[in-house]
């Protein structure tokens, strides 16, 4: 088992969360049900999946969440371009957001191989 408090992965992660949460903000009151909902869920999945995989009896259960955390890392990516692209958000911020979750992944996958 795992303090997730300790890991890099989850600490940043959880910085993540709250920048979504914040550029989620500015969109249209449409999306709230919609787009923001998703980008919000798929951001709180990365920790989420994380810390539960971090009190798992196991580092081969662990990984199976930390499958999850990369699954949802990915689908941000795609949820942030789609913002992207309805100019929700400017293509700089929004690429940002998407360097920011790419390199979380990569650090996911580093500390995955190492279970």
């Amino acid at each position: 088992m795992h303090n997730f408090l300790e890991l890099k992965i989850w600490q940043r992660s959880m910085d993540l969360v709250v920048e979504v949460y914040r550029l989620s903000l500015q969109f249209p009151a449409e999306e709230k049900y919609g787009l923001v909902a998703q980008l919000r869920r798929a951001a709180v999945s990365i920790p989420s999946n994380i810390s539960e995989g971090a009190g798992r009896s196991s580092n081969k259960e662990f990984k199976h969440f930390l499958e999850y955390a990369m699954g949802s890392c990915n689908e941000l990516q795609t949820q942030i371009e789609l913002a992207k692209r309805f100019e929700y958000l400017q293509p700089d911020i929004g690429g940002k957001i998407i360097d920011e979750a790419l390199q979380l992944y990569k650090m996911i996958l580093g500390f995955y191989k190492t279970l």
